[in-house]
């Protein structure tokens, strides 16, 4: 028996390398799927509609910004106003489209009791949809 240095073989090492392989497979299936899809999105139907005599497009809700500054003073569309003034826009406003917005924005020094009577000049005079504007 002879005793001679057993050489022994190293086992396999860890693969310290990523496959690109089949990420780069995946990604060129969905660039395939997205070209082919996009143009689907994109189109529309074209169609010669009639032509009637009555027909007309609805109008977009008209917006009226109400503003009240630091010293309590109304604005409309930017034009200061006195409140009784206010109610006679807010009438003529209402009576031409009932469905027009009214848009308070007030300042944070500005007493509630104010805020409530602008409020109540837009509801006197018939308009029921109104928005709080607030800084974001």
């Amino acid at each position: 028996m002879a005793f001679g240095r057993l050489e022994r073989t190293t086992g396999p090492q860890p693969m310290s390398d990523i496959n690109m392989t089949p990420l780069i497979d995946v990604m060129l299936v969905l660039v395939v799927i997205f070209i082919l899809t996009a143009p689907l999105l994109a189109s529309s139907l074209r169609l010669d509609l009639p032509k009637a005599e009555t027909a007309r497009p609805q109008e977009a809700p008209q917006v009226v910004q109400v503003a009240l500054d630091q010293a309590g003073q109304v604005y409309l569309q930017d034009q200061p106003l006195a409140l009784e003034a206010l109610r006679l826009r807010l009438a003529d406003i209402a009576r031409q489209n009932a469905q027009a917005e009214v848009q308070l924005r007030a300042d944070e020094a500005v007493p509630y009791g104010r805020v409530v009577s602008v409020l109540d000049a837009a509801h006197q005079a018939g308009l029921s949809r109104i928005g709080f504007v607030a800084k974001p």
